[in-house]
């Protein structure tokens, strides 16, 4: 189906900064810089689910306290995960992140302990159990299975959202997005293969929620999961493979809107 006037014009808007302004350096400014750092898969798994899930506020006090973390664990996350034990949790009881707290760092080490106990990498908690990946199904799958555990604390649940509380999910997609892509300029890695990039949801915030009113792509409203799919479910027609390409255009548009022509109504 052929793009409208207008769709096309903004198409034409987000590809100019894809192209143009999407550049490697930025990742000297995201915290997607920290799981880049590591080489094994699980490394880099738990660093950047971790990181994802840390990320409001900001950019420099998310990778700041991000390190603060990662330094307690040493060379490898994973290595300290699996061979965790009473004196590694006392190390982390002078560490948070807003409200982010001790309570809620026992608990994400001890699902990882038990995680990685029983599966090789984290990519097999977001399938269903079919083994095939959807969105909505397999967010809510995720969650449920992550607060599994009868211990699991009522506040930690606040750090992971869900579809199904009509959460637009932001940081579990910007998680998605680093480990299904591949792509240098977005810091994507690109290191999970069941998982389909053409099934990904934008990452939606207030701010993106905003460029995306004043693209008109969808209409003022609260940020919740159904608008995050109304935004994606448009820029599938723009890329069908490869709608989140449009994250990082999306995040910078504000800062060059005066320079573009911006499609007005």
């Amino acid at each position: 189906m052929a793009l409208s006037q207008h769709l096309t014009h903004v198409k034409s808007i987000l590809d100019k900064l894809y192209t143009q302004e999407h550049t490697f350096s930025f990742l000297d400014d995201d915290p997607v810089q920290i799981p880049r750092r590591y080489s094994r898969l699980q490394d880099q798994e738990i660093v950047a689910f971790w990181v994802a899930m840390l990320a409001w506020g900001q950019r420099k006090t998310i990778i700041n306290k991000s390190n603060a973390l990662f330094d307690i664990m040493g060379e490898s996350p994973y290595e300290f995960i699996v061979n965790l034990d009473d004196d590694k949790r006392q190390l982390f009881r002078d560490w948070k992140h807003r409200t982010f707290n001790e309570t809620d760092t026992l608990y994400f080490l001890e699902y990882f302990y038990r995680y990685y106990q029983e599966h090789e990498t984290l990519e097999s908690a977001f399938l269903l159990p079919d083994g095939t990946f959807e969105a909505k199904a397999s967010l809510i799958h995720f969650h449920d299975q992550f607060f599994y555990h009868a211990f699991a604390p009522t506040r930690t649940r606040k750090h992971v959202a869900t579809p199904a509380r009509n959460s637009a999910c932001k940081r579990i997609n910007l998680f998605l997005k680093w480990m299904v892509r591949k792509d240098d300029r977005s810091g994507d890695m690109g290191l999970w293969s069941r998982i389909p990039q053409s099934q990904l949801i934008i990452p939606v915030d207030v701010h993106v929620m905003k460029t995306a009113v004043s693209l008109r792509l969808t209409a003022a409203q609260p940020v919740k999961w159904s608008v995050a799919e109304v935004i994606t479910d448009i820029l599938r027609k723009f890329d069908p493979e490869d709608p989140v390409r449009y994250d990082y255009p999306l995040f910078v548009y504000s800062r060059y809107s005066d320079e573009l022509d911006r499609p007005i109504a």
